[in-house]
């Protein structure tokens, strides 16, 4: 019995599977106690360490690194939306006097570093005495590098559309942007949610690169919490606890957009559209 890509695992590859998928649960396994261990033993667990995340004021701390994080990556978050669309539209344009253009910025932005961006946002200008908000230099890097990213994601998935979708809307008369917005986008959103969602959880995450110009992240608060002497510089112990809010928030990003996309599939429209051919579909609207 076979699958369509490969064949079936037979009762000795299962076998070995299940041995391999063993030995590699006890390896990482033993690997995190070593390092638990390790934390043990060069005292990061003591309570002295741990004593200042009790106070209100190193709280607060905290939740202002998570309010500038959060703040820094929702404006990126839109401008980063509203920069794919555009470039991707302009990358699906026929004509080359637009497409040409939106290739070049693309592609441009894909192949720089996010910390060189980021740099040249907060730094070029100062040289012509022109600060910029530390912020918005963050931001800037951010929207240049992950909007690239997503216009490749949106062209890609509107390219994925089968072309007999858009070539059945043409031959009942539709214009071009009519097959973008009213037959290709509503397919290929469903497609592309989950690796928009994946770059949205990168660019949260992006925002610690922050802290390389004293932007105050979350990442740059827990290096301050995390040089205090009196505590006995408990870096560990600091960024143990800004890993556990970054995860956090990213989990919580993922089970909006598990959510979300769970909410989409159940929609009429998206049930209609399915179970009626395209011609019918396109009469309707």
């Amino acid at each position: 019995m076979t699958s369509v890509l490969y064949d079936l695992p037979g009762p000795k590859a299962r076998r070995r599977n299940l041995i391999i998928g063993v030995v590699a649960s006890l390896a990482i396994l033993g690997l995190l106690a070593f390092v638990v261990y390790r934390f043990w033993e060069t005292g990061q667990f003591e309570a002295r360490r741990w004593d200042q995340f009790k106070y209100e004021a190193v709280q607060l701390e905290l939740l202002n690194g998570v309010w500038f994080t959060l703040k820094a990556a929702g404006i990126a978050t839109v401008l980063a939306l509203l920069f794919g669309a555009v470039f991707a539209a302009g990358r699906l344009s026929d004509r080359a006097a637009l497409r040409t253009p939106a290739t070049a910025v693309v592609e441009l932005f894909r192949a720089i570093p996010l910390l060189i961006l980021i740099f040249f946002g907060y730094y070029v200008p100062l040289q012509y005495g022109w600060p910029i908000d530390k912020m918005w230099a963050l931001i800037i890097g951010l929207t240049l590098y992950n909007g690239s990213v997503l216009a490749e994601i949106f062209r890609a998935g509107i390219n994925a559309v089968a072309k007999g979708q858009s070539e059945a809307a043409y031959a009942v008369g539709m214009r071009k942007h009519q097959v973008v917005r009213l037959i290709l986008l509503p397919q290929a959103f469903r497609a592309m949610l989950p690796a928009i969602v994946s770059q949205l959880v990168v660019l949260l995450k992006d925002t610690a690169l922050g802290f390389i110009i004293t932007y105050p992240e979350l990442l740059t608060v827990g290096k301050t919490i995390g040089g205090r002497l009196a505590f006995g510089l408990p870096y560990v112990p600091a960024y143990l606890v800004v890993g556990a809010i970054y995860l956090t928030l990213c989990g919580l990003l993922s089970v909006l957009a598990w959510w979300l996309q769970r909410h989409l599939t159940r929609l009429p429209t998206a049930k209609a559209a399915k179970a009626l051919p395209l011609t019918d579909v396109t009469r309707q609207i």
